[in-house]
């Protein structure tokens, strides 16, 4: 199978590159902008694989997604717009990209005639979850235009697999961490601050909880609902580690072994949402399970930002 991968220079997308170059025969093309969150320094492992092409362009550009796409079997599509405090400060390129954008990766593969579809979502679109854990069909309640501009593109997406037939599957995701995440993200912001021996800066009371998801289990869980999911339908995806930040805190400062002095309090983000968690019964059904333990997976996820200082620090120069 020939994979077309939008956004396959960001986080979650060269991890799921590697997946694919280690664990199948398939071949994969990445397509990217290269914005702030995608270089090609990221995929520096993987460059010379004769399984693997890169192409730059934009997800809106329709012409070149098309001459990109062209030849492909199926479509995987990550590239977004994805820091929620970004779009708090300015909203347009989320709604351009993840809604427009989408629109555009989706119609081409539309008229590619493209046999498989995969729209990467995230579970934000829930809304804050006091209790319980979000199923598929829970109705969209996002509160951030990062979770706005994403549960569009979910429908976006959907409406074409109802209207025209298009083979779309969405899987909707928790927190990923793990290497190769841009350091302004929670883990890999605080991990990389304590290697250079700066605070942790902790939103609010530190009570707000996510379920972290090591990078890895996420891209098995992609590939199997890209080959085996149902068309039409949606996906959780999740790791059953809901955790307070203080806690996930109070975890990576015993891991540098330093204590309270390095955590500095700051003013909570506008609309902060408390906790997400989301049911994983249906891609459980299909065959998936995580492979790593929280604890496991951050050892892994530190122990790499200690040994590629590389990579990290001249993005943390930019921001």
């Amino acid at each position: 199978m020939k994979q077309f991968i939008t956004g396959g220079a960001g986080f979650i997308g060269s991890n799921y590159v590697r997946y694919i170059l280690n664990n199948t025969d398939d071949e994969v093309t990445v397509f990217d902008a290269l914005t702030y969150a995608g270089n090609l320094s990221t995929m520096r492992d993987v460059e010379n694989n004769s399984r693997y092409k890169f192409v730059k362009g934009n997800i809106c550009d329709a012409a070149a997604v098309a001459d990109a796409m062209k030849g492909h079997d199926a479509v995987v599509h990550f590239a977004a717009e994805s820091h929620v405090d970004r779009s708090i400060d300015g909203s347009e390129d989320f709604i351009h990209t993840n809604c427009f954008g989408t629109n555009t990766v989706i119609d081409t593969a539309r008229k590619l005639d493209v046999s498989r579809v995969l729209h990467i979502g995230t579970d934000e679109v829930y809304g804050s979850v006091e209790v319980g854990s979000s199923l598929e069909t829970d109705p969209l309640e996002p509160r951030s235009p990062y979770s706005a501009s994403k549960a569009g593109s979910d429908l976006i997406a959907l409406a074409y697999h109802h209207t025209h037939g298009t083979p779309v599957v969405v899987t909707r995701c928790t927190n990923n961490f793990g290497p190769y995440q841009y350091p302004e993200k929670a883990i890999p912001l605080f991990t990389t601050n304590l290697l250079d021996g700066k605070k942790i800066p902790l939103y609010g009371d530190g009570l707000n909880e996510r379920d972290w998801l090591f990078v890895d289990d996420h891209c098995s869980g992609v590939y199997l609902v890209l080959t085996k999911g149902t068309l039409g339908e949606i996906y959780n995806i999740g790791a059953g580690n809901e955790t307070p930040n203080r806690v996930l805190v109070n975890k990576l400062l015993e891991a540098f072994g330093v204590g309270e002095e390095m955590v500095q309090y700051v003013e909570d983000r506008k609309g902060h949402d408390r906790r997400y968690s989301v049911n994983i019964d249906k891609i459980t059904k299909l065959g998936w399970k995580k492979e790593r333990t929280l604890d496991e997976a951050l050892a892994e996820t530190v122990q790499w930002y200690r040994d590629n200082r590389w990579w990290w620090e001249p993005l943390k120069g930019k921001k």
